[in-house]
């Protein structure tokens, strides 16, 4: 049985007629009648009943059209699948929030790339909110997100916690504040702050942290990395995850330091999310398995990494 036969019957059906039917199909209507006459040959049915005015479906085929249909419908969504295989094998899309960024996400990109060296990698930042939609719609492979300690997840996505921390003042190395061991939310305010724009998790923290305070704001920006810029630059201070800091190059080269928090004990994670599904492609299953295990070699992931739940 093959799935042009399939499609045979189905349009003489629809045509009521194996001219128009050929017509359609682009073939003569001879093979049209032998290829249908060889399917219900196989099947032991009359599917169809030939008359002088045309054909009409027997009997016997009314009841197995639907499930004509369903074959053929099945085999559609088959080479659909395959063929977003094939394009996942070529290309695989992170979405990330910039906190992720370093040192976890740029080593794991190499390491991926040792894997998979014609496969291209296209690393998207965005908000968390922007990745569960991109993961929803199949825009995205993967995707790495913050989360803070009694987020609700998303129950379609599955969701495995790479590292956790606490969140952490970033300074200029010629701030006053760098001569205290920690920094009271007093002190914080005290500082002119940079924030992350509303819908990243730190504006969210931050603005939970400081209560009915409020802080002097020099810049709101689009994530952790430009935050650390301004910050190296000397323009303020902000508040990032201490995974995020840690490591980072503007940290080893003297650029910008940091000071643990003295207020606020709040656990922020980083994990990662992909669709639920029993199949991924062989590319976006290997990218996923790096990031959990370049994460356990971090150690601040919880070993083993462990999903959280809904």
């Amino acid at each position: 049985m093959r799935s042009e036969q399939l499609e045979y019957v189905v349009a003489i059906a629809r045509h009521g007629s194996f001219r128009r039917a050929a017509e359609e199909l682009h073939i003569s209507q001879p093979a049209l009648s032998t290829t249908v006459r060889n399917l219900e040959m196989e099947l032991g049915v009359s599917l169809l009943e030939r008359g002088r005015s045309g054909a009409q479906v027997s009997d016997e085929g009314r009841e197995l059209l639907p499930l004509v249909v369903g074959a053929i419908e099945a085999i559609d969504r088959l080479r659909s699948a395959a063929d977003r295989q094939h394009q996942g094998g070529r290309i695989v899309r992170v979405g990330t929030v910039n906190a992720g960024t370093v040192p976890l996400l740029t080593s794991v990109v190499a390491l991926f790339r040792e894997l998979h060296p014609t496969t291209q990698v296209e690393v998207v930042g965005a908000q968390e909110a922007t990745i569960d939609a991109g993961l929803r719609e199949g825009s995205f492979d993967v995707g790495i997100v913050t989360t803070l300690e009694g987020d609700d997840m998303p129950p379609e996505l599955e969701t495995t916690e790479l590292l956790h921390g606490r969140a952490v003042v970033c300074l200029s190395p010629s701030s006053e504040l760098v001569s205290c061991e920690v920094i009271t939310v007093a002190e914080l305010v005290s500082e002119p702050m940079i924030l992350m724009r509303a819908g990243y998790l730190m504006h969210r923290y931050v603005h939970r942290l400081l209560g009915d305070l409020t802080p002097s704001i020099s810049y709101t920006t689009d994530g952790a990395e430009m935050g650390k810029l301004l910050v190296a630059e000397g323009l303020g201070a902000t508040v990032l995850p201490d995974f995020s800091v840690i490591g980072d190059p503007l940290v080893r080269r003297g650029l910008v330091t940091w000071r643990p928090l003295a207020d606020d004990h709040t656990e922020v994670r980083l994990a990662i999310r992909r669709r639920r599904s029993p199949v991924h492609p062989r590319t976006a299953t290997d990218l996923h398995r790096l990031f959990l295990e370049r994460a356990a070699a971090l150690g601040s992931a919880a070993a083993p990494a462990i999903a959280l739940h809904d």
